[in-house]
């Protein structure tokens, strides 16, 4: 797992918080509620909850495996160190589609909020050709860019609440009605399952394991950190939005947040929201590129993907070709691709990635361990359950990429190898 080019280490606990808080407060606070209400109404809380324990027990599983072995690629490297190859291709693989599909996703949403339908799509090309260009310069940039459009995000969302909690039609009494939308445990489930996206972006930090200094102590640190910043976020906008819309208002809005600041009453907050959720897209882009690139760098290391793609640029240390080859595939996918299903077939692969982390992470040994194995059974079982609250479609795709990926390597396997200086 050691061969090739080193990345440099430029990253502190600062910089590493900062990149995850961007990556998981991204156009998910923005778009997710609203589907969560349908699914359970009220009873979104208690979805978000759910999704918030599941995050934080494959928080802890990528933490623990991150500081062992602190190397470019996240769980690909844990499950190929801990369980095997095989494994390893199984997170690699829906990590890299998944989250391709995801960059898709963030780039529509983007283009969604910040201009006419008939831009969209050329926009969301423009955002990913920028944002691949500022990774292309070295993750410090990265880091510094995801600082600016995360104040932005959290100014606009402070105003969301402060918005909506003073509406005239604000009722807390809304909080402890039950009586709207379904209540079963199914719908609840589903709601989790929906909102689990929206925390998705915490593992990003182990991705960048081969970037941060002392990542023993710098990983462990920044990620349960950066998730509870994001939890205590998501509450107070889900808190917000049903004293301000109800569970009924949130079901039926496509930007739930913009209308409850417009139920406020300041005239000048609602562009302000749209400029958030711009930037919040921007940002979770910014490190979806730079978490993507580095596991397909790590699998390419490997052999599991094309070696071409290992390459590191001899002057800014980041492994261009990978970013590269990733913003031309998402480009494709923006101009091809619906957003509902890209989410859907992204929350598919993510879902399995935790898995496996979770599953690498209980086989450790006690000296490397910094939480109890409780925490990996909870946190496996959690993605199971959430991942079978998907739409069916969601988990067909998902099962025939993960069948075309294990399929492509297993014929790779097959070849003879190249001979010595003839290797690609």
């Amino acid at each position: 797992m050691n061969a090739g080019p080193r990345l440099d280490r430029r990253l502190g606990t600062g910089d590493a918080v900062v990149i995850g808080l961007g990556s998981m407060i991204g156009a998910g606070v923005f778009a997710a509620f609203a589907p969560a209400a349908r699914a359970a109404g009220t009873g979104l809380l208690v979805g978000l909850a759910l999704a918030a324990v599941v995050a934080y027990c494959n928080a802890t599983a990528s933490a623990q495996l991150a500081a062992q072995y602190p190397e470019s690629g996240g769980t690909y490297v844990y499950g190929r160190e801990r369980l095997g190859p095989w494994w390893g291709f199984l997170a690699g693989w829906t990590f890299v589609v998944g989250k391709t599909a995801s960059c898709a996703a963030m780039a529509l949403t983007f283009a969604a909020y910040a201009v006419p339908p008939a831009w969209q799509r050329p926009a969301a090309v423009a955002a990913v050709v920028a944002l691949v260009a500022v990774n292309y310069r070295g993750l410090t940039r990265t880091a510094q860019l995801t600082r600016v459009l995360l104040a932005v995000v959290l100014a606009a969302l402070a105003v969301a609440v402060a918005a909506g909690l003073s509406a005239e039609t604000a009722d807390p009494g809304r909080l402890t009605d039950w009586s709207a939308g379904p209540h079963g445990w199914y719908g609840v489930l589903q709601s989790a399952g929906l909102l689990f996206f929206a925390f998705a972006g915490y593992a990003r930090l182990a991705t960048l394991g081969e970037e941060v200094r002392d990542p023993a102590r710098t990983i462990p640190r920044a990620i349960p950190l950066a998730l509870g910043i994001t939890v205590a976020g998501y509450a107070a906008v889900a808190v917000t939005l049903l004293v301000a819309l109800g569970p009924e208002g949130i079901a039926g809005s496509r930007t739930p947040v913009a209308d409850a600041v417009a139920a406020g009453p300041w005239d000048w907050a609602p562009p302000l929201v749209g400029v958030g959720a711009a930037a919040a897209s921007l940002g979770a882009l910014l490190g979806l590129v730079a978490g993507v690139g580095r596991t397909g760098l790590a699998m390419a290391r490997t052999g599991d993907l094309p070696r071409w793609l290992a390459a590191v640029h001899p002057r800014h240390r980041v492994p261009h070709h990978a970013e590269l080859a990733l913003g031309a595939v998402v480009c494709a996918l923006v101009l091809a691709a619906d957003l509902r299903a890209l989410i859907g077939f992204s929350s598919f692969g993510v879902l399995l990635y935790y898995l496996v982390a979770n599953v690498a992470a209980y086989t450790q040994p006690a000296r490397h361990r910094r939480w109890p194995r409780a925490l990996q059974v909870a946190g496996g079982a959690g993605c199971v359950v959430l991942a079978v609250t998907l739409p069916w479609s969601s988990v067909v795709v998902g099962v025939a990429t993960l069948a075309v990926g294990a399929g492509l390597r297993a014929l790779r396997r097959r070849r003879p190898p190249a001979p010595a200086g003839h290797r690609a």
